[in-house]
């Protein structure tokens, strides 16, 4: 039986509960929790009319418009090298359902990824990420597994869900050279490559390290948070191999999806012109998300928690391992159970890190700061404009809540 995702799960249970009126502290979905911009919306809005399927692979404008977009990051292309799809994620099932052999993971990683790769047959291997960043499997572990398996696809994410790390440069080169020699095919989620804090790129595209096997998806839910239009796009290598692949995914998307939505496509074109309105309001975004998130990760630090510094995004991936005697006395005992005490305990919704293939044992769990900024429309225009967020008084609740969530959690048992 296929299973819930558990990200979806996590949202529509937190959903459920504030519904019925209970007080929750939504931190277990990664929806990037914003505004559409006008501009964007109009666009849209100026494209209802188009209801025809279209090509497969995406309308001529959309696939030029995302290749002019690869092309000022650093990665020449053409709109023959682009695919569009409702969304990152059925272009991520369509990919590993086209390339062939076992899928290596970094450990923790993103909830679907293991899934989609049940779902088409292919055995997974996870590989933990270093200490420093998640996103690539530890390039000295990923070696040794090398000598014993054979597997045919290394997924990578930089910057990465769930820890909310950009992987270093070194450890993507030499997780990409290993690729190459034992003949891997790179699939690199990027999704999250416009939300680095300081404003900087993330380190070089695997792509760049390895051109002629790297497929990269992005897509604008996380950028412009606009998940629910449902807009993804991928970039196959130039070259033969890239456009077997790109005829592979074609055949799966004339299957499963037929063509990506044609106003949704319209208003991805004009995003990824790269207007100033559009630049500006990213730039706003990450600044946000760089606040709050940074705000979050002080408040599990001086809780006692390990946590690696945010840098990109809007995630944290806590690790409670350093007050494990006390939870233990408390009867929490790895990572779901840890999630639930927050639940039902004090109203804070997580993911437990075994969703993303962590220990279940550790007491880890993944933490998403996006659905802090207001629960009205003018809220979040408001925190997405404000010189400090966290002087808003919604936000400056939510990490109040949080804090005390965590004292209490954290506080020694009371004598029977």
């Amino acid at each position: 039986m296929v299973r819930h995702s558990a990200t979806l799960a996590i949202d529509e249970t937190l959903r459920a509960r504030k519904a019925a009126g209970q007080r929750v502290l939504h931190l277990g979905f990664g929806e990037a929790g914003l505004p559409v911009p006008d501009e964007v919306a109009a666009a849209l809005r100026d494209a209802a009319g188009r209801n025809g399927y279209g090509p497969v692979a995406g309308s001529p404008e959309a696939r030029r418009a995302a290749a002019g977009w690869f092309t000022r990051r650093g990665l020449p292309t053409s709109a023959g090298q682009v695919v569009f799809g409702p969304g990152s994620k059925p272009l991520l099932y369509a990919l590993l359902a086209a390339l062939p052999g076992d899928v290596v993971l970094p450990a923790p990683a993103w909830v679907s990824y293991a899934a989609q790769s049940a779902l088409v047959g292919k055995r997974v291997i996870g590989v933990p990420v270093p200490p420093e960043a998640g996103g690539v499997p530890d390039p000295e572990r990923l070696a040794r597994v090398l000598r014993e398996e054979r597997p045919g696809v290394l997924v990578l994410t930089v910057p990465d869900n769930p820890t909310g790390t950009v992987a270093r440069a070194e450890h993507v080169r030499a997780v990409c050279e290993l690729a190459e020699r034992h003949g891997l095919a790179v699939l690199a989620d990027e999704i999250y490559g416009e939300l680095v804090h300081d404003g900087t790129p993330p380190p070089v595209s695997p792509a760049a390290w390895l051109p002629a096997r790297t497929v990269v998806t992005g897509g604008l839910s996380k950028s412009l948070a606009l998940g629910g239009w449902r807009i993804g796009f991928a970039r196959v290598p130039a070259g033969p191999w890239g456009e077997e692949l790109l005829a592979g995914v074609t055949g799966v998307a004339s299957e499963i999806w037929s063509s990506a939505a044609a106003p949704t496509q319209a208003a991805a074109a004009y995003v990824l012109d790269d207007p100033p309105a559009v630049l500006a309001h990213v730039a706003a975004a990450r600044r946000l998300h760089a606040a709050v998130v940074r705000a979050a990760h002080a408040a599990f630090t001086e809780a006692g928690a390990l946590c690696r510094p945010p840098e990109a995004g809007f995630y944290l991936y806590p690790d409670l391992a350093p007050l494990r005697a006390g939870l233990a006395a408390r009867g929490v005992d790895g990572s779901a159970a840890l999630a639930a005490a927050l639940l039902d305990e004090h109203g804070v919704g997580v993911l437990p890190g075994e969703a993303f293939g962590d220990e279940p044992g550790a007491l880890r769990f993944r933490v998403a700061t996006s659905l802090l900024y207001g629960e009205t429309e003018a809220e979040r225009w408001r925190a997405l404009r404000a010189d400090d967020p966290l002087a808003l008084p919604w936000i400056a609740d939510a990490l109040d809540r949080l804090r005390a969530a965590l004292a209490a959690l954290t506080a020694p048992p009371a004598r029977p």
